[in-house]
């Protein structure tokens, strides 16, 4: 598959055969991008479930992230090697998990290790995850402009990051959005009750409706194959602009996903 669909299934949580399960309906849904990572200790499941489906392996975008204990010399490509035998192949985009904590090992390091997988085969495309704005500029730097596809990072109408957001879009770097629907927390706002009424439709849908017109892509994941299915209907919800406008004007949450080893943040 040459471009990333933007409405991707996220496989954190989904372990074990349920897991294996809950991926294969995504797939039989209509999810053509799955998304993991080393950490998720999961890669094996989403093997299985490309395995067992009747879809094309072409045309599945599957993304995996490399995790931070795999950044020194010499350690990423054997890593992200073990991800591919497990997924079954190369996969369309590796990211960097996070940035070293503290800078313990250097940017350079496995930026460019991550790099040399991309000439190797290994994944299609490359990219990171929760990159801040200082690190984003210093990574192309190090690669030079264009070489990363997207930058992935906790964004949803009640923490809209738009800071970064808007200089991942200025740059050319696709946003991608963690935690796109909050873990359900969006359901109490009266703005997105309002506007979900308005379309017969959950508030979960129209903040993937509104990332999506945004143009960003999102991974929301779940267990249940109705949320499943009712996240993927998002892709039909059409908001105003009056819509977008409100939802862009919601009040503020602090970020959910905030370790004391991550990076300094823009917002």
């Amino acid at each position: 598959m040459d471009h990333i669909p933007r409405l991707g299934f996220g496989t954190y949580g989904r372990t074990n055969q349920n897991g294996v399960e809950a991926i294969g309906f995504a797939l039989e849904t209509g999810y053509r991008h799955l998304d993991t990572a080393q950490s998720y200790n999961n890669e094996k499941e989403v093997g299985a479930a490309l395995a067992q489906s009747t879809i094309d392996r072409e045309d599945i975008w599957v993304t995996t992230k490399v995790d931070m204990a795999n950044f020194g010399i010499g350690r990423l490509i054997p890593s992200l090697e073990i991800s591919l035998e497990k997924l079954g192949g190369p996969v369309d985009l590796a990211l960097i998990h996070w940035p070293s904590p503290n800078n313990e090992i250097a940017l350079e390091v496995y930026l460019e290790q991550i790099h040399d997988a991309k000439s190797q085969g290994l994944t299609r495309n490359i990219g990171v995850s929760n990159f801040p704005i200082a690190m984003l500029k210093q990574a192309e730097n190090i690669l030079g402009k264009g070489e990363i596809l997207t930058n992935q990072f906790e964004l949803n109408p009640g923490f809209q990051n738009k800071t970064l957001a808007d200089f991942c879009q200025a740059s050319g770097i696709l946003v991608t959005c963690y935690q796109p629907i909050a873990q359900g927390r969006l359901g109490s706002n009266p703005d997105m009750q309002a506007i979900a009424t308005h379309h017969d439709a959950t508030p979960s849908q129209v903040a993937l409706a509104w990332e999506l017109a945004k143009g960003y892509s999102a991974i929301p994941t779940s267990s249940k194959e109705a949320r499943t299915r009712s996240n993927f209907d998002a892709l039909t919800l059409q908001l105003t602009d009056a819509e977008m406008e409100t939802i862009g004007a919601i009040q503020q949450a602090p970020r959910s996903i905030d370790p004391d080893w991550g990076p300094a943040w823009d917002d």
